[in-house]
C-alpha cells in the first residue's frame, strides 16, 4: 500500500524529483512519525458503522472487524502503516437528530466509538489527557480520544455538556452545517452575528472544563466571538485555508492571523470540495492548506484532521488512513524540516491540548460549573430546531 501511495505521488506531483530523492523525504517522514505522534484530528468510523448497510451499529461484526481488511477508509493495519499515534474519533450526529431526540443519538454514537476502541486493547487505549495520549504512544498504542460534531447535542444544556466530557468527550464543534440558537454555521443563515450570549458562556464552560472548543463548520463571525471569549487555545478539528480555495467550510486569512495570540490549531481537512475547485483533488493541493495555514499563522498552528470516513472522495495520493507518510514526505520535499513536520504531526496538538488543561485547572479555582440558561443570557426560549 505505501509502495502503491508512493508511486501515485510521483505520478500526479509535477516535477516529481528522483526515486532516491524521493526515498530520502520519505525515510524523513517516517522517522518524525516514529517519534512524534501522528494526531488525526477527525475520523467518522462511528458513524460509517451506524449508517453500514450491512449491520449497522454492530461493532462486532464481521464486515466491521478491524483486524482485517474493511470497506472502510479506516482499519489497524491502516493505521499501523499510516503511522497514526493518536486519533480523534469523531461522535457525529446530523442536525436532523433533534427531531428525534439529540441526547439518545449522541449517547449511542458515544457507545459506538467506546466499543471500537474497548475491542482493540492491543491498538486503541482511551485517551482522556494530553498524557495519557503520549502515554498509549510510547506503548505502542493509538491514543484515541473522542470529538463531538455539533453543539446541537447539548439541546441548550451546559449540564448536558458537562455530562458529555464526564464520558469521555474531549472536543466539540460549537456547530455543524446548521444554525442554533446561540451559534452561527458556516453553511446556514446567519441569526446571531458570531456567537449569542449563551454560545460565549458554552465556550467559557468548555474552557473551564478542558475540554477543547472546535470551531470547524462555524461562521467567520463564531470564529471571531469564540476567540474574544476563549481563555485556551481553540481547534478546528477538520478545516483547510480560505485564503487558497474560497469555500465556507475554511478559515479565513484574518482568523489565522489570530491564532498566535491564542495558541489555536487549524487541522487540515482532506475533503476535496474543501481544498480546490478543481474536479479532483491531490495530495499537492492539501500540501497547498498546509504551507497556506503556516505562511498566515505560523508552523506552531496547523495540523492533520482527515475526516476519512466522513468523505466519499479522497484527494489522489491520500486514499486512506495507510497514506499519512506520503503527505509528510511531500511537505518535505517542499522544504519542511523534521522540527517542522514533528509539530504538525502532533506536537501542535498535543500542546494546544496541555495549555488547554492548564487554563481548565486555573478555571476551575476561579469559578464553579455555570448554571446559566439561555433563557437567561439570551431572553427567550431556545429550541434549536
Amino acid at each position: 500500500m505505501i509502495r502503491a501511495a508512493i508511486l501515485t505521488l510521483a505520478l500526479v506531483t509535477v516535477g516529481a524529483p528522483s526515486a532516491r530523492a524521493q526515498d530520502t523525504h520519505m525515510q524523513r517522514a517516517l522517522r518524525v512519525l516514529s517519534t512524534t505522534p501522528l494526531i488525526d484530528g477527525h475520523n467518522d468510523l462511528p458513524w460509517a458503522i451506524r449508517q453500514s448497510e450491512s449491520a449497522p451499529h454492530d461493532v462486532e461484526a464481521s464486515a466491521h472487524d478491524l483486524r482485517g481488511s474493511t470497506p472502510f477508509h479506516t482499519d489497524i493495519a491502516r493505521l499501523r502503516a499510516g503511522r497514526v499515534g493518536g486519533q480523534f474519533w469523531s461522535v457525529y450526529i446530523p442536525f436532523e437528530a433533534t427531531e428525534e431526540g439529540a441526547a439518545k443519538v449522541q449517547l449511542e454514537q458515544i457507545d459506538i466509538a467506546a466499543r471500537i476502541i474497548e475491542r482493540y486493547p492491543d491498538a486503541f487505549e482511551l485517551a482522556l489527557t494530553a498524557s495519557d495520549l503520549e502515554g498509549a504512544f510510547g506503548r505502542g498504542r493509538i491514543g484515541s480520544m473522542l470529538g463531538m460534531e455539533g453543539g446541537h447535542a447539548i439541546e441548550n444544556s451546559l449540564g448536558a455538556l458537562r455530562a458529555y466530557y464526564a464520558m469521555g468527550v474531549r472536543y466539540m464543534t460549537l456547530t455543524h452545517n446548521g444554525t442554533l440558537d446561540w451559534a452561527d454555521s458556516c453553511c446556514d443563515e446567519p441569526r446571531h452575528g458570531g456567537l449569542s450570549e449563551f454560545g460565549k458562556e458554552v465556550v467559557r464552560e468548555m474552557n473551564r472544563m478542558g475540554m477543547l472548543v472546535d470551531l470547524s463548520h462555524t461562521s467567520p463571525e463564531a470564529m471571531n466571538d469564540a476567540l474574544d471569549v476563549a481563555e485556551a487555545p481553540v481547534i478546528w478539528s477538520h478545516a483547510s485555508a480560505r485564503g487558497v480555495h474560497d469555500h465556507a467550510r475554511n478559515v479565513p486569512d484574518q482568523v489565522l492571523r489570530r491564532l498566535p495570540e491564542n495558541g489555536g490549531v487549524v487541522m487540515v481537512t482532506f475533503v476535496p470540495g474543501f481544498l480546490t475547485s478543481n474536479d479532483e483533488a491531490t495530495i499537492a493541493d492539501v500540501a497547498d492548506h498546509i504551507d497556506h495555514i503556516a505562511s498566515i499563522a505560523g508552523v506552531d498552528h496547523v495540523g492533520i484532521g482527515s475526516d476519512f470516513d466522513g468523505i466519499d472522495s479522497t484527494p489522489v495520493g491520500l486514499e486512506d488512513v495507510s497514506t499519512f507518510p506520503m503527505l509528510f514526505a511531500e511537505l518535505s520535499r517542499r522544504g519542511w524540516t523534521e522540527e517542522d513536520l514533528a509539530k504538525l504531526a502532533g506536537e501542535n496538538v498535543l500542546r494546544a491540548w496541555r495549555d488547554a488543561e492548564t487554563a481548565a485547572r486555573r478555571l476551575q479555582r476561579e469559578r464553579d460549573p455555570s448554571t446559566q440558561t439561555i433563557e437567561q443570557l439570551d431572553g427567550r426560549i431556545g429550541d434549536d430546531r
